[in-house]
């Protein structure tokens, strides 16, 4: 497998210096870890890192949390795999579950998901959930093989496919509601000198189970089974502008006995990205939440 590792870069309004550890087949995971007290896992998704969180991330170590969140393997600062041949679900799932459990050996996490980072943290959750407290998804899923998604889905993938170069700083400030400067444009497009970086994001929109033949969807259809048993908290907080998860809720409320009673939001003003636009907000629901089921 040819690596590649992205040169060091410095993006505005990130002040948090990565940290790294290898996953079981040796390839470097970057990740922020802050803080000191119960862990809040943030896991971005397609086609961000890390840096999505950055105005989250003080809220939790201003209310007394521990944040780590971690770049996935073909984003950020961590190791990017130059085919996409060389990207598969599971193989995500393995390279999170290696750095966070074996080497961060992480527990009582309370998870922040978002895009991919759900349809890969709840993989973790259903598979090791003796590590989690609770769960808080935001503007994602847990696509089970049985269900196509949306048209404003598959315009997104035809253009993934057909665009080497893909541009992934306007890919983000296009699923926003507030104008992206383009600073921060930019800093989504540091991790990525050259269209060979772009792999790992090229190859997502392909990963997701839509079909029964899909090789992820017998995983995720058993981490459906055991979700629909999950009774610890798990709270849904999806953006109002969202056109490619809005309704993504229905799933988890309908199946998930830990979702009853919880104090479910809609973050308004917001789109796909809802920690571009309304990050504070959003980590402020997941503080105060936490707070009450103490």
């Amino acid at each position: 497998m040819k690596v590649l590792r992205t040169p060091d870069f410095e993006v505005p309004g990130f002040p948090w210096q990565p940290k790294y550890a290898e996953t079981a087949d040796g390839l470097r995971m970057a990740y922020v870890d802050e803080g000191d007290g119960p862990v809040v896992l943030l896991l971005h998704g397609e086609p961000s890192w890390s840096f999505l969180w950055r105005t989250c991330i003080p809220v939790f170590l201003e209310n007394g949390f521990r944040v780590v969140a971690p770049d996935l393997i073909g984003f950020g600062r961590s190791d990017k795999p130059a085919e996409i041949e060389d990207y598969t679900y599971a193989g995500h799932v393995e390279w999170l579950r290696s750095v966070l459990f074996d080497a961060l050996d992480l527990q009582g996490i309370t998870l922040v998901c978002q895009d991919w980072g759900g349809l890969l943290g709840l993989r973790l959750v259903a598979e090791h959930p003796g590590r989690f407290a609770r769960v808080c998804a935001a503007n994602t899923g847990l696509p089970d093989g049985e269900h196509k998604l949306g048209p404003e889905w598959w315009r997104f993938r035809d253009f993934v496919a057909r665009t080497e170069d893909l541009p992934v700083g306007f890919l983000v400030s296009a699923a926003v509601v507030n104008p992206m400067p383009p600073e921060v444009a930019a800093a989504y497009d540091a991790p990525f000198p050259d269209p060979s970086y772009k792999a790992g994001a090229r190859a997502f929109p392909d990963l997701i189970p839509q079909d029964p033949d899909n090789p992820a969807t017998a995983d995720n259809q058993r981490a459906w089974e055991w979700l629909s048993a999950w009774a610890k908290p798990f709270l849904c907080a999806f953006s109002d502008s969202d056109p490619i998860t809005r309704g993504g809720d229905r799933p988890f409320l309908s199946r998930v006995p830990g979702t009853i009673g919880q104090p479910h939001t809609t973050i308004e003003g917001a789109g796909h990205f809802l920690q571009e636009d309304k990050g504070p907000e959003l980590a402020q629901v997941v503080v105060d939440w936490v707070r009450s089921l103490a």
